[in-house]
């Protein structure tokens, strides 16, 4: 069995959490509990593309406001 963050044939959606971590899920499956979808579903290399240009500091929030402080 291919695992479905692999596949090029299925929709996903792109996923954050609070500390504004990005990920790929799977449109057919429930967004997890402490995340938000906010692109998708699309193609995964769409998805792909989404993340690279909105996730382009990969430090969770709460280090990056510690580090402003």
């Amino acid at each position: 069995m291919t695992n479905p963050f692999d596949r090029d044939d299925v929709q996903f959606r792109v996923v954050i959490n609070e500390l504004g971590q990005h990920s790929l899920w799977p449109e057919f499956a429930d967004v997890p509990s402490g995340w938000v979808a906010v692109f998708g579903a699309a193609a995964r290399q769409d998805c792909l593309d989404y993340v690279e240009q909105h996730w382009q500091d990969i430090t969770p929030v709460f280090e990056r406001d510690l580090a402003v402080s």
